[in-house]
């Protein structure tokens, strides 16, 4: 059943450049695209030395991806939408200091995963009553039994995910969407490589036991 291939789709998610408000409703017109295709590094190099236009390569290029993750990562709209913020207002800040010593998308899936981990301390009992639905974009071309298809295949991709135990959900996730291998989840959440390895194993695992069962998926078991 291809539902049962735990894949995601885009979330657009676009940023206001008056401010640091990174919204998801307005669309920004940016400059001309540039021909060569630069290094996240790079780009953010050129941006510490005050090229603006670097930044909102940089952010079109990992804002859909950041979003998902810690929507799905928190599963409530409204804390994700903050964290999102807060973690591209660190990125922001920290442009002076910047140093290229990792991937950028460690840098980034870093940041984002600190801002979630001081949100959980913040918050213990943090809610995801308010799951929302992060695959949003229409799917063309579909007939309505496969939209019926896909939208029961999400639905039980999302249960199974609010199953999971954080750290368990945070390494499938940014294995998923971040598309990060296991060394760098391991410098992301601060566990040594057979932990990262370890939870990613248990996480897909569980996934696919909810996804074949979703009584399981509803919380019928672990």
């Amino acid at each position: 059943m291809p539902g049962q291939d735990i894949a995601v789709t885009l979330l657009s998610a676009t940023m206001n450049t008056s401010g640091l408000r990174l919204g998801s409703a307005a669309s920004v017109a940016y400059s001309a695209p540039m021909t060569a295709v630069p290094e996240d590094a790079a780009l953010m190099l050129r941006y510490k030395d005050g090229d603006v236009s670097a930044f909102e390569t940089l952010y079109r290029r990992h804002n859909d991806a950041l979003y998902r993750y810690l929507l799905r990562l928190c599963q409530n709209r409204e804390t994700a939408e903050d964290l999102y913020q807060e973690a591209w207002g660190k990125i922001i800040k920290s442009r002076e200091n910047y140093r290229p010593t990792a991937k950028f998308t460690t840098f980034l899936y870093r940041v984002a995963h600190n801002c979630f981990i001081d949100f959980v301390r913040r918050n213990k009992r943090h809610t995801m009553a308010d799951a929302s639905d992060p695959d949003e974009l229409a799917h063309g071309g579909k007939t309505p039994e496969d939209e019926v298809e896909v939208t029961l295949a999400r639905q039980r991709l999302e249960a199974a995910l609010a199953t999971l135990p954080d750290e368990q959900r945070d390494v499938f996730l940014l294995h998923e969407e971040a598309g990060l291998g296991i060394d760098d989840i391991g410098l992301v959440t601060g566990v040594n490589r057979e932990t990262a390895k370890s939870r990613l194993r248990y996480a897909i695992k569980k996934l696919r036991v909810a996804m074949e069962d979703p009584a399981l998926a509803a919380g019928g078991g672990q």
